[in-house]
């Protein structure tokens, strides 16, 4: 398990892209003289799949070179981590996919099939989920929610897209922070979890907003709140539950990672891109279809919101114990 002072050090070299002028001018610079490929830890589909094909896109225009999209799911994560840090550390490939196998995978499994320190964290976005309940329970609010569980100790279930999960984390960490008690039911992907919900087989899960919006509005589901550090884009009307909860945030980090060693240069002139690219007005839109949404920063500011996960994870994961061999 990798310990707050080990995770310090994962992805160090975002340190050496800190800003200055002669660093920034050579990234300006800096562009791929071949072509690119991002390795994706999903199928194709996805939203780390979905986030990888819409900025590649707007790469290969920039850029004049080939984006080239790799779909290596499998072990979590770690087929694609391992393909991305068995290349080259040229600049060319590259990992697209969630903080979880920085944050998440150190700490709940034993083994990882990776070495967390080999892969450094490049630009980012996020895809926030959301807390929904099947309309049998009778309630509006997250705090007529927490009431109910807590009336009901052990009554009630709630789905997770598996152990270990963002959607598990999530819940476990609303659990901590009221004392609740209601049980875990894992399954195998959010298609399947949120198909319970819907089913009255569980009362209540965190699931992404493309998931639940073929639902949502209607008498088949209630959204009671998102689990990012402020209201989504998609909802503004919704709360966040960090309005109940200070510090509450466990909204998936999607981002671009680099292997370890990659020129600075290189990975800033990335990072610069990918933001503009995804502050772009036709891009958000494409990005609100399945749920993302961008955030600025390059390797600094993504290394330091993946500490800051790393640690408010932890947190959880040794309240409930949450354990994967």
């Amino acid at each position: 398990m990798v310990t707050k002072r080990q995770f310090l050090s994962l992805g160090c070299a975002a340190g050496l892209v800190s800003g200055s002028p002669s660093i920034w001018q050579a990234a300006r610079a800096q562009s791929p003289d071949r072509p690119i490929k991002f390795i994706i830890t999903n199928p194709p589909g996805g939203v780390p799949d979905t986030l990888a094909r819409i900025v590649g896109r707007r790469l290969q225009e920039r850029f004049g070179q080939t984006v080239v999209v790799e779909n290596r799911p499998g072990a979590n994560g770690g087929i694609a981590v391992n393909r991305m840090i068995g290349s080259p550390a040229d600049g060319q490939t590259f990992l697209v996919t969630d903080g979880a196998i920085l944050s998440i995978n150190p700490q709940v499994y034993g083994k990882l099939p990776y070495d967390p320190k080999d892969v450094v964290a490049v630009a980012l976005a996020q895809a926030p989920l959301f807390l929904a309940i099947h309309p049998k329970v009778p309630v509006d609010t997250i705090k007529e929610f927490i009431e109910y569980v807590r009336a009901r100790p052990g009554q009630l279930n709630y789905g997770s897209s598996g152990v270990g999960s963002t959607h598990h984390i999530s819940m476990e960490a609303l659990k901590s922070a009221f004392k609740l008690n209601i049980t875990h039911v894992p399954f195998k992907g959010a298609g399947e979890s949120v198909s319970a919900l819907l089913g009255g087989h569980v009362e209540a899960l965190f699931s992404g907003y493309p998931a639940l919006s073929g639902a949502a509005g209607t008498d088949r589901v209630k959204l009671l709140a998102s689990n990012g550090a402020e209201r989504s884009y998609q909802t503004p009307d919704l709360p966040a539950i960090s309005e109940f909860i200070p510090g509450f945030e466990f909204a998936p980090r999607l981002g671009i990672y680099a292997r370890a060693g990659t020129s600075a240069a290189v990975m800033q002139k990335i990072a610069a891109e990918a933001n503009a690219i995804v502050n772009e007005p036709d891009v958000i839109t494409q990005f609100a279809v399945v749920g993302i949404e961008p955030r600025g920063g390059g390797p600094e500011e993504f290394h330091r919101a993946l500490k800051d996960e790393f640690e408010r994870v932890g947190k959880v994961v040794k309240a409930a114990g949450i354990r994967l061999d």
